[in-house]
C-alpha cells in the first residue's frame, strides 16, 4: 500500500472509527497493518490499552523507551504487568548511557535543555524503533494537552512515517479510571500520590490542587511535550 493509498484510507477510516470502541479500533489495526506495534510509557491511559490488547491481540508488540530515569515504581508497574499478562515488554534504549551523556553534555542536561535530552533518550529511540513497524498505538487523550486536541482515532504520523492509532483518544480522565477499576487493571502507584502525568523523574513533580494535570512536567520551563506525538 503506497502512502495515497494510505491516506486515503485513514481518512475514510478515521471519519468511520471516530464512534467505535477502542476495543474494535484496536482490532481493526492489528488485522489490517499486522506489522504494528504499541508505545507503552506504563502511564494510566497506557496499561488500560495493555490490558485491551492483551484481550484483543496479545501477540502484538507492546514496547517502551527505557530512559533509565524512570522512577522505581514505574519500573516495578513494567515488571507487575509483565507477570500479569506474560508479557516480554520490548525495552527500547538511548544510544547513549547516562554517563556518556553526563561526559557529552553535562550532569543535568534535562535542566539546561531539556529538549535535547528528551531528543536523546526518547526521540531518538522512538524513531529508531518505529522504523521497523508499518504502523502504531498509542495512549494520548484529546483533553491531556492543547497539542493533542485535534488528534484522530487514525491518522497518519508524518512525523515518523507510519499510521498512527489513538484509540481512546475522545475518553475523559473519569473513563481510563473507571476502566481501571472495573477491570482491575494494575497501574502505577505514583498516579495515587498526585502524578497523573508520569515522566522521568528528573522532570516530573506531584501536581498541586487546581493546577493542570500536567503542570508536573517539566515544570518551570515553557516545555509541554517530549516530541514523540509533536
Amino acid at each position: 500500500m503506497n502512502l495515497l493509498e494510505k491516506e486515503d484510507l485513514i481518512r475514510i477510516k478515521a471519519e468511520e472509527l471516530e464512534s467505535a470502541s477502542p476495543e474494535d479500533i484496536i482490532r481493526w489495526a492489528v488485522e489490517t497493518f499486522p506489522n504494528i506495534t504499541f508505545a507503552c510509557s506504563f502511564g494510566a491511559e497506557d496499561v488500560v490499552l495493555v490490558d485491551m490488547l492483551h484481550k484483543v491481540s496479545p501477540s502484538t508488540d507492546v514496547f517502551y523507551l527505557d530512559t533509565d530515569y524512570h522512577f522505581k515504581e514505574t519500573y516495578e508497574t513494567r515488571d507487575l504487568m509483565a507477570d500479569k499478562y506474560g508479557l516480554e515488554f520490548v525495552r527500547v534504549s538511548p544510544q547513549l548511557t547516562t554517563q556518556e551523556q553526563a561526559l557529552q553534555y553535562g550532569d543535568s542536561l534535562w535542566t539546561v535543555d531539556p529538549n535535547q535530552c528528551c531528543g536523546i533518550r526518547k526521540v531518538e529511540p522512538l524513531t529508531r524503533i518505529l522504523s521497523q513497524y508499518e504502523a502504531w498505538i498509542t495512549g494520548i487523550r484529546r483533553d491531556q494537552a492543547p497539542t493533542r486536541a485535534n488528534s484522530k482515532k487514525v491518522e497518519y504520523d508524518y512525523k515518523f512515517g507510519l499510521v498512527k492509532f489513538n484509540p481512546i483518544a475522545d475518553w475523559t480522565t473519569e473513563d481510563v479510571w473507571n476502566y481501571i477499576r472495573e477491570n482491575d487493571v494494575i497501574y502505577n502507584p505514583l498516579h495515587d500520590r498526585n502524578y497523573p502525568s508520569i515522566g522521568c523523574e528528573q522532570c516530573t513533580r506531584q501536581v498541586m490542587p487546581g493546577e493542570d494535570p500536567r503542570a508536573g512536567r517539566w515544570s518551570g520551563s515553557e516545555k509541554t511535550e517530549c516530541g514523540l506525538h509533536k
